[in-house]
């Protein structure tokens, strides 16, 4: 692994420890040239996806461009990064397990999230579904808020929904 710090490819590993769903390994590293320490992530990756833009332009998934959007979604609400970090993976993993081709939609993409952020808050789903769906007139809110569900205390909140509101 290369230091962040001076470049070299000699460091070693001084601990190791998975996140607690066993998805990610974090491993905490020492440079021998240096002595700075960091930290790397190792995650499982079962293909190389890519997404087909709305536009026909094909790039490829960045799970970092995804946890940006939802990030920005979430921002101000009570949503840790632990579980912006949940969601991606679980989108991530979504997509590479079922579906068939290794391009996917971006609609498809878009769905994953605005299903799951109005399972975690339905605010940040909002605020998601108005920037990719393209509000441009305050009747757009009306329609999406009128068919958010109400909040149910004995309601069962699903992780990965079946169906949407779309």
């Amino acid at each position: 692994m290369r230091c962040p710090y001076c470049n070299s490819t000699d460091s070693r590993v001084t601990d190791s420890r998975p996140d607690t769903e066993d998805a990610i390994i974090r491993r905490r590293r020492v440079c021998e040239q240096c002595g700075a320490k960091f930290t790397t992530v190792e995650r499982i990756q079962m293909r190389d996806l890519m997404v087909r833009k709305n536009s026909g332009k094909v790039e490829a998934f960045d799970r970092e461009k995804l946890r940006r959007s939802i990030k920005l979604a979430c921002r101000n609400r009570d949503v840790g990064d632990e579980q912006i970090e949940k969601l991606v993976t679980s989108i991530h993993r979504r997509l590479e397990t079922e579906t068939p081709d290794d391009t996917v939609s971006s609609a498809l993409v878009g769905q994953m999230v605005s299903d799951s952020l109005l399972n975690l808050d339905p605010i940040a789903f909002v605020r998601f579904v108005s920037v990719y769906r393209k509000f441009s007139r305050i009747s757009d809110f009306k329609k999406i808020i009128d068919k958010i569900p109400e909040d149910d205390d004995n309601a069962v909140v699903c992780k990965l929904p079946k169906t949407s509101l779309f």
